[in-house]
């Protein structure tokens, strides 16, 4: 099978259009679809049911993606083979980060990064910690940033991990602020400003409320971080967030529950980290280990 064939069709499923994948792969759309028929053509089996207005995978589609996807992560790992030699790190590194993540701990990483590499040419995403995954399987980037779920498939290896301390938060104004020892009953008569309910944080908190059997008011989701301790400075309802964006702006709140999360490095099982990634890696975990005292 051919591997442009095969990257065609693949991005032809992942992106749900042919026009699309035409404009990733920087073909015309004729030219993709000739690409897929003649994979389809060698098969003896047609892959994606035109008859739909949405991209269909037909039975024998369904049965090539994950051969497909294996086949192109061996051609890669072939590449990173031939090229372990060379003493030089440079290229394309195509890296993802969730937004806190690329707020609070990108930065010190791609200084550092930068300088020692400058022959690598850095492409970054930023996104919600789910949509990275997602976009991970689609082999879209080598390396995501993100926070780590514990639902998380076999498929994704993790590189590198540390914790990241979390706090109850309010305004300073806030009727909560000015109790001496607030619990979680008290917290459960006000509103709550946390990330949407896919979120490891959201679930973490939840479970606190749950095995207390409190109800948690949710307000006005949304995974901006920033946003969120915004809220909850001008006082519309209390939040968890990570200690190091608590400041003046909003009080930290002991109510005798620790919360914390997983933040690490992402990558897919079984394709090989270009010399860039490796490099990245490490300095992630020396930037990481140093901040944490380690």
């Amino acid at each position: 099978m051919d591997a442009h064939s095969l990257k065609a069709f693949l991005t032809i499923v992942d992106q749900g259009s042919f026009s699309e994948a035409a404009d990733i792969l920087h073909l015309t759309q004729p030219a993709i679809s000739k690409r897929l028929a003649a994979l389809e053509n060698q098969l003896g089996s047609p892959l994606i049911d035109r008859s739909h207005r949405q991209i269909r995978l037909t039975d024998a589609g369904a049965r090539l993606l994950p051969h497909a996807r294996k086949i192109l992560d061996e051609i890669h790992n072939a590449r990173m083979a031939l090229s372990a030699d060379s003493a030089t790190v440079e290229g394309e590194l195509q890296i993802i980060a969730s937004h806190h993540i690329g707020l609070h701990h990108l930065p010190n990483w791609l200084r550092r990064f930068s300088r020692d590499y400058p022959g690598v040419s850095l492409s970054l995403q930023f996104m919600e910690s789910d949509v990275a995954y997602e976009q991970m399987r689609k082999r879209n980037a080598e390396l995501a940033f993100v926070t780590l779920s514990d639902s998380m498939a076999s498929h994704f290896m993790v590189y590198d991990q540390w914790s990241d301390p979390m706090a109850f938060v309010v305004g300073p104004e806030h009727f909560l602020a000015g109790l001496d020892s607030p619990t979680l009953k008290d917290l459960a008569s006000h509103p709550a400003l946390l990330p949407d309910t896919t979120t490891a944080t959201f679930r973490v908190v939840s479970r606190l409320f749950l095995e207390a059997n409190l109800p948690l008011h949710p307000q006005m989701p949304t995974n901006y971080l920033e946003t969120i301790k915004m809220m909850t400075s001008v006082g519309l309802g209390w939040s968890v967030l990570p200690l190091n964006m608590v400041d003046d702006s909003i009080r930290r709140l002991d109510v005798g529950f620790p919360v914390t999360r997983v933040l690490g490095a992402v990558g897919l099982t079984g394709r090989q980290l270009s010399g860039a990634a490796s490099a990245l890696i490490d300095i992630v975990k020396a930037e990481e280990r140093s901040f944490h005292g380690i």
